[in-house]
């Protein structure tokens, strides 16, 4: 049951866009609030909201360094999001050959291997 809260966590945490550009900003190391501050245009007090739902997802460490928070990425819950995704694939794969059937039919070009 923890572990179906916690990816429950993760996707509400990933639904929000301004979540996710702190996610891409942090991808590329790590940041401190006001780091995060100016690129995102925001708040600290905003920031600070964001972050501690993606800590809570468990997407993002915390660690002091004298008086400010660093903030890093922490990858494993973005892994388990992909791989519970990745069960859908097929469906998606499956779909799409569909559709480049019916657009092939369409047009009247043929399979080409």
């Amino acid at each position: 049951m923890i572990q179906a809260d916690l990816q429950d966590q993760v996707f509400r945490a990933l639904a929000d866009a301004t979540r996710r550009r702190i996610l891409d900003h942090l991808a590329d190391g790590e940041a401190t609030v006001t780091d995060l501050m100016a690129d995102a245009a925001m708040t600290q007090s905003a920031v600070s909201q964001h972050l501690r739902v993606l800590r809570d997802a468990a997407l993002v460490e915390e660690r002091r360094a004298g008086r400010h928070r660093v903030y890093s990425l922490r990858p494993e819950p973005l892994r388990a999001a992909r791989d519970w995704l990745g069960h859908y694939e097929h469906f998606w794969e499956e779909r799409l050959d569909r559709f480049g059937s019916l657009l092939r039919a369409k047009h009247g070009t043929q399979d080409q291997v």
